[in-house]
């Protein structure tokens, strides 16, 4: 990863561990982050454990990027940093976003966990802030692991002794847990029982979601955040989808990675291919710039819930959906709403994020469900 960005880099044992350091690293306690509203709520509360105050950021509707036009001039002293999300892998203004941060003399920092082979400005996303966040559990399908890029080499030492001391201690069950899971999950697929599975998992205290976001628990919410900067305090939020999310990998472990991400240029062209054909279809909203080898595509659909039963109905599930937006979803107890937060809620509500790898059959079975296309948006999008 380090020939690929031209950046130092630093493995962690996830994407969301690796914020965590780079917010406690970065900012102040008590500092307010510029964000997205449409973004996984894992991510919100990681903010919030860095004892930092979220700050909803304005949304381009055709992609969900952020959008630096409609943040209020008055608004931006009065950040402590920026936080992209860089959604499925379409890039955030970075360029923009970056000489914005230089002028006030705070951090950049991306969220490049969907966005491992996008680039923007003639540039890899990841390369334009202080720091970047990249996931390991996305493209190459690995389940664990990821890595923390900066721009100050000579820093790589005091984020190695951060990381080692927010590690849990090496399991041998949590590593058996690893490589049984996505075995457990193809007999599964094969014997069609996931809705029994899910149901197993949740019983086990492995599943933590019964919707799109997880439960808030307000009380509780309150309590951690008097407490912030703490990450124990938020562990049973930080946790959810990815209990293991902090463990020091086995050897069996990083083989795993290593092996996945040495096919990591075959597994991005075959996102990009299937990224350019559902970005042709009728249901996308495509911005300016190459198709870039995306995690999702968000197809912008008048009826997102029965398009996304129709897709079930055919064994394709769809997940990575952030609806309602963080500032809906949180309220103004525990984030600042966003100044302009109609481009969000329209984004949230319409899009369906699909796998490239499946554009083909997905393709196929919205036409024959007609599903048809979202209308209208915010500004007549």
């Amino acid at each position: 990863m380090r020939e690929r960005l031209g950046r130092e880099c630093l493995y962690v044992p996830s994407g969301r561990l690796g914020l965590y350091i780079a917010l406690r690293h970065w900012c102040p306690p008590g500092g307010r982050v510029l964000m997205s509203p449409v973004n996984d709520d894992v991510i919100f509360f990681v903010v919030l454990a860095a004892g930092l105050r979220p700050v909803q950021a304005p949304l381009d509707p055709r992609d969900g990027s952020l959008d630096p036009a409609a943040v209020p001039e008055a608004l931006w002293p009065e950040l402590s940093a920026v936080l992209t999300t860089n959604l499925y892998g379409n890039p955030d203004p970075a360029p923009e976003l970056a000489a914005r941060c230089a002028l006030l003399g705070i951090p950049l920092i991306e969220d490049a966990a969907h966005a491992i082979g996008s680039e923007t400005g003639g540039r890899k996303v990841g390369t334009f802030g202080r720091a970047a966040v990249f996931s390991l559990s996305k493209h190459t399908a690995a389940r664990a692991g990821g890595f923390l890029a900066i721009d100050d080499p000579g820093l790589r030492d005091a984020l190695t002794k951060t990381r080692d001391t927010l590690l849990a201690p090496r399991s041998s069950r949590a590593e058996l847990a690893y490589w049984a899971r996505p075995y457990a999950e193809a007999a599964v697929r094969g014997l069609r029982l996931a809705p029994t599975a899910w149901a197993v998992l949740r019983l086990l205290g492995q599943r933590e979601r019964d919707d799109i976001r997880m439960p808030l628990r307000p009380a509780e919410l309150h309590r951690a955040v008097g407490v912030a900067p703490n990450l124990a305090a938020f562990h049973s939020w930080a946790r959810v989808d990815l209990h293991d999310y902090r463990a020091t990998p086995g050897r069996g472990r990083l083989a795993r990675i290593a092996r996945k991400v040495s096919r990591l240029d075959a597994v991005l062209d075959a996102h990009r291919r299937g990224a350019g054909r559902l970005l042709a279809t009728e249901w996308a909203r495509p911005g300016p710039g190459p198709v870039q080898p995306l995690f999702r595509v968000p197809l912008l659909v008048e009826d997102r819930d029965a398009a996304r039963a129709a897709l079930a109905r055919e064994r394709i599930t769809v997940g990575h959906l952030y609806d309602p937006p963080l500032d809906d979803y949180a309220g103004e107890d525990f984030t600042e709403p966003s100044p302009a937060p109609e481009g969000a809620r329209w984004f949230a509500r319409h899009a369906l994020p699909v796998d490239p790898l499946k554009a083909a059959r997905t393709i196929a079975v919205l036409r024959a469900a007609g599903v048809r296309p979202a209308r209208g948006g915010p500004a007549g999008v």
